[in-house]
């Protein structure tokens, strides 16, 4: 009770007041050390020392959170009513659910669920749990989470268990999510769907994890095909092959494929096609043509490599063949281009034009396929200054500019985003606009701006900060400076002290590696890493590298920006043997990130070069073509 009384009083703290005149911000990080530290005897007098401090509601959080375990519902309840609507108080209550499906509280969960904006897994199989209580019937809403590749949480294992004792799991629905894990390398997660087998049908959890080491070993012996669980074994050895070798995958699969099923055959060789497809292996669409049924995944790399083999009317089937809602826009791009070349052009324009309002990549593209020409569309709306000081007067914005300042960025951008979620399109501008005059935030500038519908600010949405220092350094590399700035714009969003998860700085995201070896070209002394967010020596080093890059890439800017995400190794091997439209190379890039990263950037430079008031190209001909390299160049000691 002691603990309940405490948190009580945390949770009933009032949210007047500002920051201004309130207890400073060094309580506010004291109580975050007291909470790291686990000194609960500091915890309520530093909490009674914020109140009325912007950030309150944090405290309030914090305290609670650490210690919801042993929480009362009457304490969760009063902190959950005292900041309700709120970022914080939402990430309590998924918190909350969670304990009460853990401890089977269903009548209490039952009550709660209702008001969560943001599901997950966890929560729905919980969900489902606390259904099941009055309806047994309710366990087949569990069905749908079954059939998957991917590990499941916990809370969803009772469900199962129910669904199989209920025989509403039948032996090929089992033997279907072991195909599914297996198809995804998930070893694990195959062997335990196959603990519901009936017995006599074993799957050997020992030999599958031989089997993704070597995969060509298990190939090469005898099997028994009368046994399911030897077959889905050697079909997992074939397409565990195809990761690193699709055309010995289709050798040897096409040695043994007599013992299988039809379907069985099928669904081998949609894999390995997908394989094929991400390795631009140009038989690839042979493959394919084997293959059964396939997932959305599997197709969209089948009109990639319909689109790189410049066979139109496989990349139609394969869009026709995919789930509408996944037919995005470069889907309908691709098929409006491929509708006009076998003449059905009214069909493509049907395409077409909605595509053409679009402002990214294939709208552009879309626009200009149609005759159009892009232009960066005049501000639909400029806030007032009334307006821009309510805006910074809203309670969210307030408590997300506040951590930003005291560097806590994961809860400031989770605390941005939640507040502006429900914002119509000139809230969203006015936010970004009071992002812009707080200056240090303009990833919040960028992305909040990006968010609206029918009315825009380009001036907002392609936020272009240090332009001085920039003009300086792309004029002494000889680069497009709208290049640089929608790379940069991809890579950071302008954010100087942004880290990567795998270590890149600043504005330009440089890795160590790449940071030295560039200081070391330009004799640079003295360097030190924990200089790279500066942002002078930044841009110093990120140009030097990306002209080296664009340099060694027969100055093909597209090329050049695959290879500052991925690596210029990897540029070089995605190179096709003839010339191909700039865009059809870029979306048959065999990375997602790089894929999506290239037309980013591309697009970005378009719009920048608006701005700029640059003699402006086309997307089309600023992008131009990719092909083989006009001489071969070595890496030399290229990072």
């Amino acid at each position: 009770m002691k603990v309940a009384a405490a948190i009580l009083s945390v949770a009933c703290l009032c949210l007047s007041g500002t920051a201004s005149g309130a207890p400073g911000d060094d309580d506010f990080l004291a109580l975050r050390d007291a909470l790291r530290g686990k000194d609960k005897s500091k915890l309520e007098a530093q909490v009674q020392r914020l109140k009325g401090h912007v950030l309150e509601p944090y405290a309030a959080y914090w305290v609670l959170r650490q210690q919801l375990d042993e929480a009362e519902p009457a304490a969760v309840r009063a902190f959950l009513a005292e900041y309700k609507d709120t970022y914080v108080a939402e990430r309590m209550r998924a918190a909350w659910l969670k304990r009460l499906g853990k401890e089977q509280q269903w009548a209490v969960f039952d009550a709660e669920r209702p008001a969560l904006v943001k599901d997950d897994p966890e929560i729905q199989c919980y969900t489902v749990q606390a259904r099941v209580r009055g309806d047994a019937g309710a366990v087949r809403e569990a069905r749908p989470l079954w059939f998957t590749g991917k590990s499941t949480p916990d809370s969803c294992a009772p469900l199962f268990a129910m669904l199989a004792a209920n025989g509403q799991l039948s032996v090929q629905d089992i033997w279907a999510r072991v195909r599914l894990a297996l198809a995804a390398g998930q070893v694990g997660v195959a062997v335990r769907a196959a603990d519901y087998l009936p017995p006599g049908q074993p799957l050997n959890g020992k030999l599958l994890y031989a089997v993704s080491q070597n995969p060509a070993a298990h190939l090469a012996r005898p099997f028994d095909a009368a046994s399911r669980a030897a077959r889905e074994t050697t079909m997992f050895a074939a397409y565990r092959l195809a990761r690193s070798s699709p055309s010995q995958a289709a050798a040897r699969w096409a040695a043994l494929e007599s013992r299988f099923t039809e379907e069985e055959r099928a669904f081998v060789w949609g894999h390995i096609g997908l394989q094929g497809a991400l390795r631009h292996d140009p038989q690839a669409l042979s493959w394919y043509a084997k293959a059964g049924d396939m997932d959305d995944f599997q197709l969209e790399w089948k009109a990639r490599a319909a689109l790189r083999a410049g066979d139109w009317k496989t990349l139609i089937a394969a869009v026709d063949a995919m789930v509408k809602e996944n037919q995005d826009s470069p889907w309908r791009y691709w098929k409006a281009r491929a509708l006009k070349a076998t003449g059905r052009d009214a069909e493509a324009l049907v395409l077409l034009k909605p595509l053409s309002q679009e402002y990214l990549f294939y709208g552009q593209l879309a626009l200009e396929e149609l005759g159009g020409k892009v232009a960066v569309p005049p501000p639909a709306y400029t806030p007032s200054a009334a307006e821009v000081q309510a805006m910074s007067q809203n309670p969210g914005i307030r408590r997300a500019l506040a951590l930003y300042g005291l560097g806590l960025r994961p809860e400031a951008s989770g605390e941005w985003t939640w507040t502006i979620r429900t914002f119509d399109d000139r809230q969203l501008l006015t936010a970004a606009e009071v992002a812009k005059r707080n200056g240090g935030i303009p990833d919040r500038v960028i992305n909040t701006a990006d968010k609206t519908v029918a009315q825009h600010d380009f001036r907002l949405r392609y936020f272009a900060p240090y332009r001085d220092l920039l003009r300086v350094h792309a004029k002494r590399n000889d680069l497009d400076e709208s290049w640089v700035l929608g790379l940069i714009r991809q890579e950071s969003r302008f954010m100087t002290d942004i880290r990567s998860s795998a270590g890149a700085m600043g504005l330009m995201q440089l890795m160590p590696g790449t940071a030295q070896w560039v200081a070391n070209k330009m004799g640079l002394k003295n360097w030190r890493w924990s200089g790279v967010t500066d942002v002078d020596t930044n841009l110093s080093l990120g140009t030097y590298y990306l002209r080296h890059v664009y340099d060694y890439l027969d100055g093909n800017a597209v090329l050049a920006s695959a290879a500052y995400n991925a690596g210029p190794g990897r540029a070089k091997a995605w190179r096709p043997e003839r010339f191909m439209e700039a865009a059809a190379w870029a979306e048959t890039i065999p990375f997602n990130e790089t894929r999506h990263y290239v037309k980013l950037v591309m697009a970005n430079a378009s719009y920048y070069a608006h701005l700029l008031g640059q003699q402006v190209q086309s997307l089309k001909a600023r992008i131009g073509d990719v092909g083989p390299a006009r001489e071969e160049k070595p890496l030399g000691d290229t990072p």
